[in-house]
């Protein structure tokens, strides 16, 4: 595709959106719509395309390494960037949208939320959300990365930012990379461990979410907590 070619071709793409949002659109399109924001003087639908085929959806393309973009011919670092930045930006207006709403009445909105920051993680996260005695959000902050078992979880840390937050309740959540959603023994020691040191300062958690996937586990709803 020459280069006035590729430049009436994006300019409809992006008339269209700004005429009828994503309504309409294919897929590979939203890809390609994605990837000229890095390159915006290359032909990216056959990239796009190629994209999609590999790895099956959008949501797959979003998620995936960028390593493994990076093997599909017409994509490199710029790329990636407009791919990337789209899901930050979904991640960071999901987070603000639930500030100061109740955990209750907002539970799927937290949870649209957590799927959409966890599930494509390839270690474990460990996140808690702040509450405060009306059980709004106050926060939520990643606390610990990496293989969670007993030694890794630190309660005097859960205790300190807790107190700096001045919560009065915590919801715990961690993913499984694996896709598994149950609870190992080491999910249920810690949470046990961090029960116990919180409620020496009052503080109560009120439930243990496991994200895999798209699937999710409560402590709560099976009387765990």
């Amino acid at each position: 595709m020459s280069t006035s070619k590729n430049d009436g071709h994006r300019q409809r793409l992006r008339e269209k959106f700004l005429t009828k949002g994503l309504n309409g659109f294919h897929d590979y399109e939203i890809i390609e719509l994605l990837l000229t924001l890095g390159t915006p003087r290359s032909d990216c639908k056959q990239p796009a395309k190629d994209a999609l085929k590999k790895f099956g959806s959008l949501k797959a393309v979003l998620e995936a390494d960028p390593k493994e973009l990076k093997t599909i011919k017409g994509i490199g670092n710029n790329n990636i960037f407009g791919l990337k930045l789209s899901q930050e930006v979904a991640r960071k207006y999901l987070a603000d949208r639930i500030i100061d709403m109740d955990y209750i009445r907002s539970s799927e909105d937290v949870l649209d939320y957590l799927r959409h920051n966890l599930r494509d993680k390839s270690q474990e996260i460990f996140m808690v959300i702040y509450l405060n005695g009306r059980n709004q959000i106050l926060k939520m902050e990643t606390l610990f990365e990496g293989t969670l078992n007993t030694s890794a979880v630190y309660p005097r840390e859960v205790i300190k930012r807790a107190l700096e937050n001045d919560a009065s309740a915590l919801v715990l959540v961690h993913n499984h990379p694996s896709g598994n959603p149950n609870p190992s023994q080491d999910d249920l020691t810690i949470t046990k461990k961090l029960q116990d040191a919180v409620k020496t300062i009052d503080i109560y958690i009120h439930d243990h979410l496991i994200i895999a996937g798209n699937d999710m586990y409560s402590f709560a709803d099976h009387g765990l907590i």
